[in-house]
C-alpha cells in the first residue's frame, strides 16, 4: 500500500499494534473490577504532568509519565481508604489533574498549543522515542499479564476471596495500577487524553459481551483492537481526518455491530428452537458477558 511507503506511517502503524495489543487487555480486568473510568482519570493527570513538564522546560513526556504512575499509586491508596464508595478516588484524581493543568496552562499562555496537542493525540507524529517508550511499557505489559495471569483473575472477580485465598491482593492491586498508569501514559501520543480510555474500554467492552470464556474474552479484545486500529489508520489517510478520533469511532462502530450481531444471532437460535427451555434460551442470549465461573481456559 502507498501509506506505508512512509516511514511515519510506518512507526503510526507499529505504535497503534502494540498499544492495540497491551490496552484492550488491560481493559477487560478494569472492566470487571469496575474500575472503567481509571483510564480516563490517569489520562487526566497525566495531562497535569505535561503542562507541569512543558512549564518547567522538561520533557512533557516524561513528566507526563511519571505523574500517570505516581497518581495511579495515590489511586490505590485512596480507594482503600473510601472502601464502599471505590468510585470516589477516581473522581478525586480527575478533579485534581484537570484543576492542575488548567492553573498551569493559564500561568503560562504559550502553553496552550504544546499541551494541547496532546487532547487528542497524533499518532502519525509518533517519534522513535515514544516508540521505544512505547515497546517497552508493552513488553513490561505481556510479562506482567503472563506470570500473574491466575492471580490476576481471581482477583478481578472476588477480592476478599483471592485474599482468603492467600494472595497479596494489595500488592498486586497496586503494580495494576502502576502498570494502568504507564499504559495509559504511553498512550497518550497515541490518542490523546480525551481517546486514550476508548483503546481501554471500547474493545473490551465488546470482547465481554460476545466472548463465551474469559481466555476468549482477551484475545477478542486484542483482534478488536488490532482492527479498529488499522482501519481507523487506513480511513484517516485516505480520508485525512484526525488519527485518534477515527480509531476511536471505528471501534464504536465496531462495538455496535459486535453487540447488534450477538443479539441478532440469539434471537434467531430462539426461533429455530422453540422447544429450548427458558434456562437454555437464557444461556443463548447475551446476558451481561461471561459470568465468574467461567474458567481461566
Amino acid at each position: 500500500m502507498e501509506m506505508l511507503h512512509y516511514d511515519f506511517m510506518q512507526r503510526a502503524f507499529c505504535a497503534g499494534a502494540l498499544i492495540a495489543l497491551v490496552a484492550p487487555v488491560l481493559g477487560v480486568y478494569l472492566l470487571l473490577r469496575r474500575q472503567a473510568l481509571m483510564a480516563d482519570m490517569l489520562s487526566h493527570v497525566s495531562l497535569a504532568g505535561i503542562a507541569a513538564g512543558a512549564y518547567l522546560g522538561a520533557n512533557p513526556t516524561a513528566t507526563g509519565f511519571a505523574v500517570a504512575v505516581a497518581g495511579a499509586i495515590v489511586v490505590e491508596y485512596v480507594r482503600r481508604f473510601y472502601k464502599t464508595y471505590g468510585e470516589i478516588s477516581v473522581a478525586i484524581l480527575m478533579i485534581g489533574g484537570l484543576s492542575s493543568a488548567a492553573i498551569l496552562m493559564g500561568l503560562n499562555k504559550s502553553l496552550n498549543q504544546s499541551v494541547s496537542s496532546y487532547l487528542f493525540g497524533s499518532v502519525v507524529a509518533v517519534d522513535r522515542t515514544e516508540l521505544v517508550l512505547l515497546f517497552s511499557v508493552v513488553l513490561a505489559g505481556a510479562v506482567f499479564f503472563y506470570v500473574l495471569r491466575r492471580p490476576l483473575y481471581q482477583i478481578a472477580f472476588d477480592e476478599e476471596t483471592a485474599a482468603t485465598n492467600g494472595l497479596p491482593v494489595k500488592g498486586l492491586s497496586l503494580a495494576f495500577s502502576l502498570l494502568t498508569g504507564m499504559v495509559v501514559s504511553s498512550a497518550m501520543p497515541v490518542v490523546g487524553v480525551l481517546l486514550v480510555s476508548a483503546l481501554i474500554v471500547l474493545p473490551a467492552s465488546l470482547a465481554i459481551r460476545v466472548a463465551p470464556s474469559f481466555a476468549a474474552a482477551l484475545w477478542m479484545a486484542m483482534g478488536v483492537g488490532l482492527v479498529g486500529v488499522f482501519t481507523g489508520l487506513t480511513a484517516s489517510y485516505e480520508l485525512s481526518t484526525p488519527p485518534g478520533g477515527t480509531i476511536a469511532l471505528t471501534l464504536l462502530l465496531l462495538l455496535l455491530a459486535g453487540v447488534l450481531s450477538k443479539k441478532a444471532y440469539a434471537r434467531l437460535a430462539q426461533r429455530n428452537q422453540p422447544q429450548l427451555d427458558k434456562a437454555e434460551a437464557a444461556a443463548i442470549g447475551p446476558a451481561a458477558g461471561f459470568s465468574n465461573h467461567t474458567t481461566l481456559h
